[in-house]
């Protein structure tokens, strides 16, 4: 990840609003989200926010400052610097006459993606990797005709070995794992 590359994990409570000061926070500081995906925790009541953003370390640590202020937020931490996991998920529709179908079925085996639907000149493609391997394999699937992209933007956790290995288990309860 280049060095501006910043991933960010917030806890959040599920309340109208707090999407929209978080996202106000950002832009603020004139700071582009690149990709925000939320989705309900491990505990009722709590939402996990992961968003990637391109900015400076010294502004990257003013934000973090001022979302931990926020009052729907429960933890804030910038894992930038840490081991992580973080994938995305794509779905991609792509022209698919039948005569290129078997192509096409090799080419999401090889990516160890899924064909989630088949119309009579159209195929979905469900792939699931880091960044680097869903536009890889949008880049190959674009001669055949990308009629549409959905793209969930990354989801991130710190690696387990990492955490125990070095020690961040303050971490894994920071973020409330």
């Amino acid at each position: 990840m280049a060095a501006n590359k910043h991933t960010i994990i917030l806890l959040v409570r599920n309340r109208p609003g707090v999407l929209t000061r978080i996202a106000s926070l950002f832009r603020r500081r004139l700071i582009n989200i690149e990709s925000l995906a939320v989705g309900h925790s491990e505990t009722p009541g709590m939402s996990r926010m992961t968003i990637g953003v391109d900015g400076e370390n010294v502004t990257m640590d003013q934000v973090v400052k001022q979302c931990q202020k926020l009052v729907d937020v429960v933890k804030v931490v910038d894992v930038s610097s840490e081991q992580t996991v973080q994938h995305e998920l794509a779905m991609i529709m792509v022209d698919c006459p039948p005569e290129k179908r078997a192509e096409l079925v090799a080419l999401t085996d090889i990516y160890k993606s899924s064909i989630v639907d088949v119309g009579p000149d159209a195929i979905i493609i469900e792939t699931v990797g880091d960044e680097s391997k869903v536009d890889s394999l949008i880049d190959l699937l674009a001669p055949y005709g990308i009629r549409e992209i959905v793209r969930t933007g990354r989801v991130a956790m710190v690696r387990t070995s990492a955490a125990v290995d070095d020690g961040r288990k303050r971490f894994i309860r920071a973020i409330g794992a």
